[in-house]
C-alpha cells in the first residue's frame, strides 16, 4: 500500500477531527474573545459578551411579561389572604381565645356567652377580619407592584454578570448539549470523510 492510498483511508479520521475542531471552536466564539479583539484586520468578540446588554433586557422583558408578572403574585397574595382554610383557621382561633382567655379573664361573660352566642361573635369578628385582610391583602399588593420593577431588576442583575459568569451559568445546564453538538460535527466529518473516500476508490 502506497503513502498515498493509506492517506486515502485516513480522510474520515482527518474529516472527523477537523468536524469536531470546527464546532468546539464555534461554541467557544460563543464566548470568548470577552472583550473585542483585531487579528489580522478582523473584529472578534464572543456572541454573548458582544450582545449582552440586549440579551438582559429581552430576557428582563421576558421573565417580567410571561415567567414572573407581578401582577400575577399580587393577585395570589389577595387570593392567599382569604381563602376558606385561612378563614376557618382563624374563627377556630377566634372561638377558642373567646372561650379559654376572654371567659378567663372576665368570668362573668359566661352567664350571657352562650355555644349560640360565642358561634355569632366569632363570625362576626371573622366577617370583619376577612375585609381587613382583603384591603390590607390589595393596598400590599399595589405597592408591590409599585416597588418592584422585575425588568429593570433582572435587567440589571444580567447586564451586570461578568463573561465568565455568563459561561459558567449556561455550561452549568447545557454541557451535555455542547458536547452533542461536537460529537455531531466529529459524526459529520468520518461520514462526509467515508464518502471522499469512496469517490476517490472509485475513480
Amino acid at each position: 500500500m502506497t503513502e498515498t492510498s493509506a492517506f486515502i483511508y485516513l480522510l474520515p479520521i482527518i474529516a472527523a477531527l477537523i468536524g469536531w475542531a470546527t464546532n468546539y471552536l464555534a461554541i467557544k466564539m460563543l464566548f470568548h474573545p470577552h472583550q473585542p479583539k483585531k487579528i489580522l484586520g478582523l473584529n472578534f468578540h464572543g456572541v454573548f459578551p458582544k450582545r449582552q446588554k440586549e440579551i438582559a433586557e429581552k430576557l428582563g422583558e421576558l421573565v417580567a411579561n410571561e415567567l414572573f408578572s407581578m401582577k400575577d403574585v399580587s393577585e395570589k397574595i389577595e387570593d392567599l389572604s382569604t381563602q376558606t382554610e385561612v378563614m376557618e383557621e382563624i374563627g377556630k382561633r377566634i372561638e377558642k381565645t373567646i372561650r379559654g382567655k376572654l371567659m378567663s379573664a372576665f368570668p362573668m361573660l359566661s352567664m350571657f356567652l352562650s355555644d349560640e352566642m360565642i358561634e355569632k361573635v366569632t363570625n362576626l369578628f371573622k366577617v370583619e377580619l376577612e375585609e381587613f385582610l382583603q384591603s390590607s391583602a390589595q393596598g400590599f399588593a399595589a405597592k408591590l407592584e409599585e416597588s418592584i420593577d422585575v425588568q429593570s431588576l433582572v435587567r440589571e442583575k444580567v447586564h451586570g454578570f461578568s463573561s465568565n459568569k455568563i459561561e459558567e451559568l449556561l455550561f452549568g445546564f447545557m454541557e451535555q448539549e455542547f458536547r452533542f453538538i461536537e460529537k455531531v460535527g466529529a459524526a459529520l466529518g468520518f461520514f462526509i470523510g467515508c464518502i471522499q473516500v469512496l469517490i476517490v476508490i472509485g475513480l
